[in-house]
């Protein structure tokens, strides 16, 4: 039996911690006080990001964070609790649908230049031109030549996003295997989330190694000379979002003793 002190005792039986408590089938008080704990966090770093955001518009910088990880890894999760406190009209979350026939035939990342921030933006990609690095030639939509010109092409082209001034953050949330399966049963079992599910997503399993093999390939270019990764564990997503946030606070300089 748990022997909680009286502050842990404070957080269960604040209206946080009775909620948290009623809206879960299993009673888990750990769980709970850490849960607590997540979200007073979250809301000091989100009022941290205001302040940021704040700075971004003032002084025109544009900003570029890209998201990528495994299927079901909490890329879009992680990316609700950073937008949902800051200005909407100075931030757009792009997650592009596969590529239409035109396209197809205009120069790979052609369509993702389209989407680059304004002055005083923030452009999230959830999943990003790193597509061609992982997910398709695990999956068969790209030829080898399309994904060896694409990895000889990619650290210039990011030299490019920086040396134009924009501000480029690149966010890698890993999970393991059993993680995986775990959210992706979840995912089928829950009709509020089971949109989520692709065709791709299907196969995520059954290809772990492949995509395993991509992945370190896709590390071992940015260490000839291009922009690292930063590796977020995300098995447990609470943790995983606040490393985000302190990692995206401490990649774009502001002033820290803004008023807002």
């Amino acid at each position: 039996m748990n022997n909680f002190s009286e502050k842990e005792l404070k957080k269960l039986n604040s209206k946080k911690g009775l909620l948290s408590i009623l809206s879960n089938d299993i009673i888990n008080l750990p769980k709970t006080i850490r849960y607590i704990d997540y979200e007073k966090q979250l809301k000091i770093l989100q009022t941290e990001l205001i302040r940021q955001q704040a700075c971004i518009i003032d002084n025109n910088m544009r900003v570029i964070v890209i998201f990528e990880g495994r299927d079901s890894a909490g890329k879009g999760g992680a990316i609700r609790r950073i937008t949902e406190r800051i200005n909407p009209r100075h931030v757009r979350i792009v997650a592009l649908p596969k590529p239409t026939e035109v396209e197809q035939t205009q120069w790979y990342f052609q369509r993702y230049i389209q989407q680059f921030p304004k002055a005083g933006e923030i452009v999230f990609f959830d999943r990003s031109w790193y597509n061609r690095a992982v997910v398709e030639p695990v999956n068969g939509f790209c030829t080898d030549e399309e994904y060896k010109i694409f990895m000889k092409q990619v650290n210039d082209f990011e030299r490019m996003i920086t040396e134009s001034g924009i501000l480029l953050v690149k966010i890698y949330m890993s999970i393991s295997k059993k993680e995986q399966a775990k959210r992706f049963e979840d995912i089928r079992n829950n009709p509020l989330k089971q949109w989520k599910m692709s065709k791709v997503d299907e196969r995520a399993q059954e290809l772990w190694d492949s995509y395993t093999f991509y992945k370190n390939k896709m590390f071992e270019n940015t260490r000839k000379g291009g922009l690292a990764f930063k590796v977020i564990k995300a098995n447990r997503k609470t943790d995983a979002r606040i490393e985000v946030v302190e990692h995206i606070l401490d990649s774009i300089p502001y002033d820290k003793n803004r008023e807002i």
